[in-house]
């Protein structure tokens, strides 16, 4: 007898032929890898006693100089604050253009997007393109800030409850976005209509934006072909995404205020919430690939499931991606619409420390990482705010890793598993199911699943192993190396 070890490294790969995922977990829902083992991610409860109405698309938490907590929730339709007992208040500004709450796509000719329907097919000429409506939101010294792609006025909450946000007196309007700079700076992005402008107020005075010799606003228009998707923050620097490229604000002090540089081509962002930043850097989704900015030059990430997840995603209402940091666990999480979805119920999570990646199924539109509040807090579509990272509560979803085919003898022959020996710290919470073939293409046969104990008696023949995980209980529960007791058979 032999004991072979089923070694399968961390990470998803779905990339190529199913040979080509030999070895490796291709298909895996809300699972992560530490230390080499695979565990389950934490589970979700409800913060907010009231859901917002519409669609959550942005989100900020922040604490204010007398140590309040809050968040800051936009949807297409409403602004709102949630402090942290959990009560809800609405500080929708009076006048706020009401946005779409997803997105609408041309049928005609050039209509929706590039690689999208088959050339030659016959499409209404009528219609046009109009993009869900996001908010970029951040703080303001202890104030609120925020801007909805749709209306493109940037408004100000000053921390009481009974007044609604206003407008920021003599802001330019009809913005696509803003930021708050490290040097206290307020950001205009595609400021005024135009979507290569850059403008922004004198420091620390938001209500002063015309340029003097007596203050330090100004404005720049970026050389770009493409128009300005998002701003943020990373290591001391500004980073600013259009749709085709990557620029950097440093600021320089007067005359010119910002030094702006192009530092990366052909990494445009997908989406406007499709950034993230952490320590580590800015990380974000683009057209057909991932990105990275940490300071000189963009890179582009290699990614092991990009086939699929480029794939599966419903490029028409692409403008609902966003992304959001988990730096407590080194990942960055991005969420998209998958299908024919018409919401992001589906994720993509990089962990940038280990170099791997993971995916699954899980209806969340915008969210915030742990620091503020003890937990990351996320929204879903029907305006709930959950808790997460917390407990064992999945919401009856299915928790699990299968691997791609593992050969399990020299290749010609026939293999008999008779003993699985698991390697599992809480025996009993994990089932494993093996799924065998004789080769490639053959009809799979399904054995278990087993509910493991030490060591855990199989029957089952084939060149080729699958095998799926499932963790069977609420229990965080932890898989190493498996291995397998076989005995050679026949070559046919």
């Amino acid at each position: 007898m032999t004991l072979v070890p089923l070694e399968i490294p961390a990470g998803a790969y779905r990339n190529g032929t199913d040979m080509e995922q030999s070895g490796r977990w291709r298909d895996v829902n809300l699972v992560r890898w530490r230390d080499g083992s695979l565990r389950p991610v934490g589970g979700w409860r409800v913060r907010a006693a009231t859901a917002y109405t519409g669609t959550p698309r942005g989100i900020l938490a922040w604490e204010d100089l007398s140590g309040d907590r809050r968040v800051g929730v936009g949807t297409f339709s409403n602004l709102y604050v949630t402090n942290a007992s959990g009560t809800t208040f609405d500080i929708t500004p009076a006048g706020l253009t009401v946005g779409e709450e997803v997105a609408t796509v041309n049928t005609g000719y050039s209509g929706g997007f590039f690689g999208s329907s088959f050339y030659g097919t016959e499409r209404q000429d009528t219609g046009n393109y109009a993009e869900a409506t996001t908010w970029s939101v951040d703080n303001w010294g202890e104030n609120l800030v925020a801007c909805s792609s749709a209306d493109g006025v940037i408004y100000e909450w000053t921390l009481n409850t009974g007044t609604p946000a206003a407008a920021v007196v003599n802001a330019p309007v009809d913005n696509l976005a803003m930021m708050v700079t490290a040097e206290r700076f307020l950001f205009a992005l595609g400021a005024g209509g135009n979507p290569r402008l850059v403008q922004w107020s004198d420091r620390e005075d938001n209500t002063t934006w015309l340029a003097s010799d007596l203050n330090e606003a100004g404005d720049l228009e970026l050389q770009t072909a493409g128009q300005i998707m998002c701003g943020i923050q990373v290591r001391g620097q500004a980073l600013i995404l259009t749709d085709q490229d990557a620029h950097t604000a440093t600021y320089q002090g007067p005359p010119f205020v910002y030094d702006f540089e192009r530092v990366g081509q052909s990494c445009g962002i997908i989406a406007r919430k499709a950034i993230a930043t952490v320590d580590a850097g800015a990380f974000w989704m683009g057209q057909e690939g991932f990105f990275a900015y940490s300071g000189g030059a963009v890179q582009e990430l290699p990614c092991d499931i990009a086939d699929y997840i480029f794939s599966d995603l419903n490029r028409a209402q692409q403008s609902l991606i966003h992304a959001v940091p988990m730096a407590q666990h080194g990942e960055i999480w991005f969420f998209y619409p998958s299908g024919s979805a018409n919401e992001c119920d589906r994720y993509v999570a990089l962990d940038y420390k280990e170099g791997h990646w993971t995916f699954g199924q899980i209806e969340r539109t915008c969210g915030v990482q742990r620091g503020v509040f003890k937990y990351p807090l996320w929204c879903d579509a029907s305006g709930n705010l959950w808790e997460h990272e917390v407990g064992l509560n999945y919401g009856g979803a299915s928790i699990f890793a299968e691997s791609g085919p593992i050969s399990i003898g020299a290749g010609d022959q026939v293999m008999k598993a008779t003993s699985l020996i698991p390697d599992e710290i809480t025996q009993g919470d994990v089932s494993a199911t093996f799924k065998t073939r004789f080769h490639p293409n053959d009809v799979e046969r399904e054995y278990g699943p087993y509910s493991m104990a030490n060591p855990t008696d199989v029957r089952f023949t084939g060149r080729q192993v699958r095998m799926r995980v499932d963790g069977e209980r609420l229990a965080n529960w932890r898989v190493g190396v498996m291995r397998l007791e076989v005995t050679p058979g026949g070559r046919r």
